[in-house]
């Protein structure tokens, strides 16, 4: 929903069944493509294959919620391999990539990471400290060719050059779901056309501001769900602000 808030014109998810059916039920915006069984597996490499075949996805957003079996792991670097659009790896999906970071090279990715995902991933347990964020995160975002977001009090972007810093959100966005919105609003960004650092800045800033407009209305009993009405308040924001620097 976050992507569809976010412009994206048909949003699919393919899921085992459970997550699939629960998905399309709760919102008929949604194409849904079931996958028999509880957890993704390599045996529905092809099935999803084909799927994207007929969806023919200009992006794709690979991790949130799959949790961590070294079946579903395995699925998942098979899957990342295949892909050849631009991807936001998220969650369960970066832990999988820890051994298999070369499956990146070539790809247009951006990675979203928490600071233990990012440790998982790279080796390296950030602290607090922006300039320590800072120089982990470039680094790393030049070793896996890929754009990175070290999500945090400040939200840490670099594809590997550039570095850009997000100060939006609230504190009440610790909860879980709200790095899911990133990442929807972000694939919605690459299906869109920009590019992975671009898409990456956007995102973690509508995401951040989309929070906060929610925060203000229901304070720590904020849910991720309640910033998806805002996004779209958001990014007319984040339009009204690019005019203004004009």
């Amino acid at each position: 929903m976050a992507a569809y808030r976010a412009g994206c014109d048909l949003v699919a998810i393919v899921a085992p069944r459970r997550a699939a059916d629960t998905a399309s039920r709760h919102r008929p915006d949604l194409i849904a493509f079931p996958l028999d069984g509880s957890k993704l597996e390599r045996r529905h490499l092809r099935q999803i294959k084909a799927y994207a075949g007929e969806f023919n996805p200009t992006a794709a957003v690979i991790g949130c919620g799959l949790w961590r079996e070294d079946e579903t792991r395995r699925a998942v670097i098979e899957l990342i391999k295949s892909v050849d659009v631009p991807m936001v790896v998220d969650a369960d999906g970066i832990r999988s990539l820890y051994g298999h970071e070369n499956v990146l090279l070539g790809k247009k990715t951006v990675l979203t990471p928490h600071a233990n995902e990012f440790q998982q991933l790279t080796g390296v347990m950030v602290g607090n400290g922006v300039k320590e964020r800072v120089e982990a995160v470039r680094k790393h975002a030049a070793l896996l060719q890929a754009t990175i977001v070290l999500k945090g009090h400040v939200d840490v972007v670099s594809d590997g050059q550039r570095v850009a810093l997000n100060n939006t959100g609230s504190v009440f966005m610790t909860k879980g779901g709200f790095g899911d919105t990133l990442s929807g609003i972000c694939g919605a960004l690459l299906a869109r056309g920009a590019e992975p650092f671009e898409a990456a800045c956007a995102a973690a800033w509508i995401n951040g501001t989309a929070g906060a407009m929610a925060s203000k209305k229901s304070g720590e009993g904020v849910l991720a769900g309640d910033a998806l009405g805002f996004i779209p308040a958001a990014i007319r924001k984040a339009q009204g602000k690019a005019r203004a620097s004009r």
